[in-house]
């Protein structure tokens, strides 16, 4: 059996899922393609394994700043959060801040218990709640459709001020079919179970569609074009495949904490 390992792969192992050769499969060329589209869509949408998660790191420009906004990569498809501002283990100069003096103490009581390595690390989670109540976490908008993240009030307050770093949890794509139809090094999504049968109801989709209009029409040798079935079958693999991708293989919902919206 031949393992698709490319888009036309893919596409050939589709259409032999329908019957090719031994069924000519009524369905042009630009609509194959359109189709293997929409399935890569919905792949990246929903499915866990089109997804990487990793670590933004921007440097403040003066035109953030003035925008309110940062613009980032296309592939990156969800921003989880924004790390503090101000980190609480480092940058804390002030005698009189809260943190620095309880560090002091912290460095003082670690000295005077020989280095209790299980005290410190209770110190640091309570300096970290500290921190969060004290500061709390950075609240984000991230706009998909137009690569922004908003970070709400920061900018007014001038927190972020220009050269600043900001880091963030980001979740990116691996699943884009570049136009020479290679998948940029990740050939392996083109063998993907549920995207082949995804691939293979739009197929059967489109199909139908196109036989619809010669719905009753008797080819030579008797045969009766039945494109209402082809496409009614269809709809249901497309919804069970669906149904099944959200249960078994969507990122769980909490993975995104940041608000995230699509215009």
């Amino acid at each position: 059996m031949a393992v698709p390992t490319s888009r036309q792969s893919h596409i050939d192992w589709c259409l032999r899922s329908l019957g090719d050769p031994v069924i000519e499969i009524n369905v042009d060329d630009d609509q194959l393609e359109d189709r293997v589209d929409e399935s890569l869509e919905y792949f990246r949408e929903y499915h866990s394994e089109a997804t990487m998660r990793g670590f933004l790191k921007h440097q403040v420009t003066a035109t953030d700043i003035s925008n309110e906004f940062i613009t980032i990569a296309d592939n990156i498809i969800q921003v989880s959060r924004l790390f503090p501002i101000e980190a609480h283990g480092g940058g804390t100069t002030n005698f009189f801040d809260i943190k620095y003096q309880m560090m002091l103490n912290d460095m003082t009581s670690i000295h005077g218990t020989m280095g209790n390595l299980a005290y410190y690390e209770m110190m640091q989670q309570y300096l970290s709640l500290i921190d969060m109540r004290l500061n709390g976490q950075p609240q984000v908008t991230f706009v998909r459709k137009k690569n922004r993240l908003y970070i709400h009030g920061d900018f007014a307050d001038g927190d972020i001020v220009e050269g600043k770093y900001l880091v963030a949890e980001v979740y990116t794509t691996n699943a884009t079919a570049d136009s020479a139809g290679d998948n940029n090094g990740y050939q392996s999504i083109w063998n993907d179970l549920w995207l082949k049968e995804y691939t293979t109801a739009l197929f059967k989709r489109q199909w139908g569609q196109n036989l619809i209009k010669f719905e009753g029409m008797t080819l030579p040798g008797g045969v009766t074009l039945n494109g209402r079935q082809i496409y009614d079958d269809s709809l249901q693999d497309i919804e069970r495949l669906r149904e099944r991708i959200r249960l078994e293989f969507e990122m769980p919902a909490e993975m995104f904490v940041g608000e995230s919206y699509g215009t």
